[in-house]
């Protein structure tokens, strides 16, 4: 290799060296900003997370509701006994009830103020209750066991009503006679099963539950349970029928061209 070849290829790398060095120094400190798609995914990063925790604070917060709606009025009956215990625990759900043998509905207002008169009358017990779109559940079920002459319960559209609530109410199987279960979204067949020990009841109302998947057969099996208790709410069709299958419908286009494929083949 000649002299002035070696000569070029020495000042080419430095050069490069030249650059490089050059590179180096003036080379910002900082890192390069993020890009406009990691800035996105970062906000909604944490976006989803700050509604994520919201939605887990607002179970927390409405489960502590309900506990706190149904806590067992232990202390209220010891003091002042099971009737008055029942009748402040329906009341103070937004409930309303119906003593025996008195024509007077216990409700409180719009406000959820109610009257404490039933204080004067702590033997009474109480055969009528409506607890439609109430917070019960079968933990606070327990303060009502105690009424063992109720006949009539509603529980129309009751979020927390559930199969462990309906597997409880075998205490009242010698006096319910009437069970209003329509709206109730939690309740299964396996829960209706559980009725089988009211002996008296009546009437049952099982309309518009979502969780039962055949309501046509499931009145059957009921009306074979409980055999002297009306089922109202469900038509014996609801879902029972079939979807037919297509029937060929004749007309005069379809005739003519059946015709002459007929005579073709021929």
């Amino acid at each position: 290799m000649s002299a002035p070849m070696l000569c070029q290829l020495r000042r080419q790398c430095s050069a490069v060296a030249c650059i490089t060095v050059a590179r180096r120094t003036y080379t910002p400190s900082h890192p390069t900003p993020p890009s406009f798609f990691n800035r996105v995914l970062f906000t909604l990063n944490k976006h989803f997370y700050e509604v994520e925790h919201l939605i887990n604070w607002s179970s927390w917060l409405k489960n502590k509701v309900i506990r706190r709606k149904n806590v067992f009025y232990g202390y209220t009956q010891k003091k002042f006994g099971v009737n008055v215990a029942a009748s402040y625990y329906i009341l103070g759900l937004g409930g309303s009830f119906r003593f025996a043998d008195q024509p007077e509905w216990f409700r409180p207002d719009s406000r959820g103020k109610f009257s404490y008169d039933f204080l004067n009358t702590p033997n009474s017990t109480i055969e009528e209750i409506d607890l439609s779109r109430t917070l019960i559940n079968h933990v606070g079920l327990e303060n009502i066991m105690s009424q063992t002459r109720l006949r009539h319960l509603r529980l129309q559209a009751c979020p927390e009503v559930d199969d462990w609530f309906l597997a409880r109410l075998h205490v009242f199987g010698e006096t319910m006679e009437e069970l209003d279960l329509s709206q109730c979204s939690r309740i299964t067949v396996g829960g209706l099963a559980a009725l089988q020990h009211l002996r008296k009841l009546r009437r049952l109302n099982i309309s518009s539950l979502p969780r039962l998947k055949n309501p046509g057969l499931i009145r059957i099996l009921l009306e074979e349970m409980l055999p002297h208790c009306e089922i109202i709410g469900v038509d014996y069709e609801q879902g029972l029928l079939q979807a037919e299958p297509p029937t060929e419908t004749f007309t005069e286009d379809s005739v003519h061209a059946g015709s002459l494929g007929a005579s073709r083949r021929l």
